[in-house]
């Protein structure tokens, strides 16, 4: 199970296992999406499991099970981003710029914005970020697990299917939840990060400027309508379905590899 679960005395994974289940989860699955997210989902496991350790030992645990994965989710996720928002920023560069080209390479990147836009270019974007984070990541957690729950109740004991394929089912569910309810957040971010950067996008036509968040909201509402708000979201769904399925099937997979070997050395 995702998170510190004390009932799961059969599957007691020391904290060393969980951070690398959770680096080799994101790896095997961020490989075939999105490789740059690895780091990412190595900070985010390991935070999730010590944080929602902590509110199992405040005794707050089992009572509001899914607040606890939603807060201590979002947090994780939190203090993940914080780290590697600077990578986030300069993909969302390199993805963004036309021809020709602005930056040649990653090290070019590096100190062409730093020259030209100063340090704090590497965090633009960083407020809606952790505003969207906290609850996508979080209800990526407290979705799984409730959907987790659902299936159990849908589907009999005696009809299940593997537990591999209802990991990775309510971990694509849990993903699709919260990219929808969460995705005009990330518009604005990836837009927002941009900022400043309109010569390179010149080739793509009407390129808008934004004095921050709020601007960035009315701007959009007020030429792109409501609509605007959820350009893009068909691929990010499918995105978020894969990847969130995966990230947690790999997770339970290898957790569950960690405990049997543990039985076999026993």
């Amino acid at each position: 199970m995702v998170g510190y679960d004390p009932k799961a005395d059969d599957r007691n994974n020391s904290k060393f296992e969980v951070a690398v289940a959770g680096s080799v989860s994101g790896l095997v699955t961020r490989v075939l999406i999105s490789p740059l997210d690895v780091i990412k989902i190595r900070f985010q496991f390991l935070s999730f499991q010590l944080l929602t350790e902590l509110v199992h030992r405040a005794n707050v645990y089992d009572t509001h099970e899914f607040s606890a994965h939603f807060v201590c989710g979002g947090l994780a996720a939190c203090a993940a981003t914080l780290t590697v928002h600077p990578v986030d920023v300069l993909r969302t560069r390199f993805a963004a710029q036309g021809e020709p080209r602005v930056y040649k390479t990653l090290q070019d990147a590096v100190v062409t914005m730093y020259r030209t836009e100063g340090p704090l270019v590497f965090y633009k974007g960083l407020a809606p970020t952790l505003i969207a984070i906290f609850p996508y990541a979080g209800l990526q957690f407290s979705c799984y697990k409730s959907l987790k729950h659902a299936y159990d109740w849908a589907i009999p004991a005696d009809g299940k299917q593997t537990e591999n394929l209802k990991n990775l089912l309510c971990g694509s569910g849990a993903g699709i939840i919260s990219k929808t309810l969460t995705y005009p957040l990330d518009l604005f971010k990836k837009r927002l990060q941009v900022g400043g950067f309109e010569d390179a996008r010149a080739a793509f036509g009407q390129v808008r400027s934004y004095g921050g968040l709020l601007d960035c909201i009315k701007q959009v509402l007020q030429e792109e309508g409501g609509r605007g708000f959820f350009k893009g979201l068909s691929p990010s769904l499918l995105k978020a379905a894969v990847s969130t399925g995966f990230v947690f099937f790999w997770y339970e997979l290898f957790c569950n590899l960690f405990h049997c070997m543990k039985k076999a050395d026993s």
